[in-house]
């Protein structure tokens, strides 16, 4: 009987749909400084935000050549091709992490010092493969920063 004019709810809702467009705000502001077409800054812009219009995000990754962005929602992770205009929707519970730390290896023809991949075994043509790497030892501490993060979303309950 009381519920009909519960100002608590409503503030909690709106503090929920704050953050929600927090993180948005965030990646479209990273994907508008990337130099991409503008066909595909729109389909980012309008046609995925809409896909995701009460999704939460938690976090992004993106690669300012290509635009191709990793978005960490609650459950699952979404790449997005913006070349291609293709969204890949991956399911956590799929998702892996590997991590090699080559610092104190020989160092053959590649340079790379550290490395980390999270990855999915899915259909063909549908697998997660986002590379992470540096090549200098005094960029490890930041490779390790994005792992942690990734760790922290695999592992949430």
């Amino acid at each position: 009987m009381g519920f009909k004019n519960n100002s608590r709810f409503v503030v909690m809702m709106r503090a929920e749909h704050a953050n929600c467009e927090a993180g948005w705000q965030e990646y479209l502001d990273h994907i508008s400084k990337c130099d991409l077409p503008q066909r595909q800054q729109e389909w980012l812009h309008i046609d995925v935000r809409a896909m995701f219009s009460s999704t939460p995000l938690l976090h992004h990754e993106l690669d300012r050549e290509s635009g191709e962005s990793l978005l960490f929602l609650h459950d699952s992770l979404v790449l997005l091709c913006p070349q291609q205009r293709i969204l890949h929707h991956f399911p956590r519970h799929l998702i892996h992490c590997f991590v090699e730390d080559r610092r104190h290896h020989v160092v053959r023809e590649d340079t790379t010092v550290f490395r980390a991949e999270l990855f999915s075994i899915s259909p063909l043509e549908e697998q997660l493969c986002w590379i992470s790497k540096c090549d200098e030892d005094h960029e490890v501490p930041v490779m390790q920063q994005r792992i942690s993060r990734w760790m922290r979303w695999l592992n949430r309950q």
